[in-house]
């Protein structure tokens, strides 16, 4: 029985896919897709990533396999390896001869593949860190949509598409690594100028080029005239900073007329700043303003177990469930209490269980109530998230826009105060403690039936936590 040559079927179907999308698409997705083996109607193929192989999957898998079933009269199904991989050679774009027998190898003329620039590792941008990449960053409900944009803008950096992209939501959600993530793969496969800063670093810069004109002109050109704008935490500029915002509306219009990409974090939407230009914060949400929620729990555990595959541990599945069951403020919490399981097992030279997860982690694990949490705080973070005020929480209207914040609020003031229900319940216009656990049973509902309200409450428990600490 003759033998089916796969390679020469794959090398066939890549000729057909780089007709299809263009020589330049083309060479950005298959210069390191590599043909590795076959077995069984089964082609594998290696890529350099875990970025890579999902890309690839989404955008060709199918209709590689389609191509591949024309060409042989054969169902081959295509699977990946991630390892390193041989930058490949560009596939002929006519066929000079016709093939008469397609189990024969053939080989073609070739030449090198415009294979997308990478930057020698000892220049490294400044300003990057390596490890927030794309490969790194879990995607879960909570953030697909921001992590969706992010990749959408490596795709396209032209600022033809979402310009400027808004990341918004509170601390240690992804913000900064999905913004890095973007400069870190550009400068990496562009040529393109890159600068990554925070608005205090922005304004520390203008202040001190103040009084020198030479040094002005020198500030203005760096940031008026780069390819790629990535600024973080824009909340800072509220208050006092007329210069600071003032010259942030030249530098975004200078970049934005030029068709250059912006992108910038925030821990709040651009609606909600305050003491910022009414011009300023409507240049904010002009482009794709997108919201970063807590992870919910498969995300949670996800995150722990990339960690885990990362630093090169193991880490028990029951370990991962206590830790993403208890700590479900921000992925930032929960890598801390992870890294410090991790350390505590090395250096005690003891395996992590459960039992050490909860001798370490028992504050972290302690009752969430606090007794220094206001209900009034709570009252007045929820409100300003749906754009009401706290005397519609406390009063007595049944709109449902005012009916479902008003539940949340006596949920979270039942979940993370000592008050009793009717403490509770008086505090929310001298209601009866019957009204505050129906309203606390209401909520627990819709949030096991709808992922996106527990992300929501988790976000907002986050938020009363940040006020409550900074009050």
């Amino acid at each position: 029985m003759i033998e089916l040559n796969y390679e020469f079927f794959w090398k066939e179907a890549l000729n057909q896919q780089l007709e299809e999308i263009g020589e330049q698409e083309f060479n950005r997705w298959f210069a390191l897709v590599e043909y590795r083996s076959h077995s069984d109607n089964v082609v594998t193929l290696g890529v350099p990533s875990n970025f890579y192989r999902e890309e690839v999957k989404r955008r060709y898998k199918n209709s590689l396999e389609a191509k591949l079933k024309l060409i042989s009269d054969q169902d081959i199904t295509i699977e990946f390896e991630i390892g390193a991989v041989t930058p490949q050679i560009k596939i002929e774009e006519e066929t000079e001869k016709q093939v008469e027998n397609p189990v024969e190898s053939i080989e073609k003329p070739a030449k090198p593949i415009a294979k997308p620039p990478v930057k020698d590792k000892k220049l490294l941008h400044p300003n990057l860190r390596l490890d927030y990449n794309f490969d790194s960053f879990v995607i879960g409900v909570n953030n697909s949509f921001a992590a969706n944009a992010a990749l959408a803008i490596t795709k396209n950096p032209d600022g033809a598409a979402y310009n400027p992209l808004f990341l918004y939501g509170g601390v240690g959600l992804g913000k900064t690594h999905l913004t890095q993530a973007i400069g870190n793969y550009l400068y990496a496969h562009t040529d393109l100028k890159i600068i990554y800063t925070s608005a205090e670093n922005f304004l520390n810069e203008l202040v001190d080029s103040i009084g020198d004109k030479k040094a002005t002109n020198a500030f203005k050109n760096k940031y008026r005239y780069t390819d790629v704008l990535l600024m973080d935490d824009v909340h800072f500029l509220q208050g006092n900073k007329g210069a600071t915002q003032e010259e942030l509306f030249h530098t975004f219009n200078a970049l934005y007329d030029s068709n250059k990409q912006i992108v910038f974090t925030c821990d709040r939407p651009a609606s909600e700043l305050k003491h910022i230009p009414e011009r300023l914060i409507s240049r904010f949400g002009r482009g794709l303003s997108v919201d970063l929620s807590p992870p919910d729990y498969e995300t949670r555990c996800a995150i722990l177990k990339r960690k885990a595959e990362a630093k090169k541990v193991s880490i028990p599945d029951d370990v991962i469930a206590l830790l993403s069951k208890n700590i479900s403020s921000n992925v930032r919490d929960l890598e801390g209490a992870f890294t410090k399981i991790i350390a505590y097992a090395d250096l005690a030279g003891k395996k992590i269980t459960v039992e050490v997860a909860q001798q370490q982690l028992k504050d972290v694990f302690a009752s969430p109530k606090q007794a220094n949490m206001s209900v009034d705080v709570i009252i007045k973070v929820i409100a300003e998230h749906y754009q009401l005020s706290p005397n519609d929480l406390r009063g007595k209207k049944r709109a449902q826009k005012i009916v479902v914040p008003r539940q949340i609020a006596m949920f979270i003031s039942h979940e993370i105060t000592e008050f009793s229900t009717t403490e509770i319940g008086q505090t929310f216009g001298g209601r009866d403690h019957t009204t505050v656990m129906h309203s606390c049973n209401k909520v627990k509902e819709k949030m096991q039936a709808d992922p996106k309200l527990d992300a929501t409450v988790q976000k907002l428990v986050g938020l009363i936590k940040e006020y409550t600490a900074k009050s």
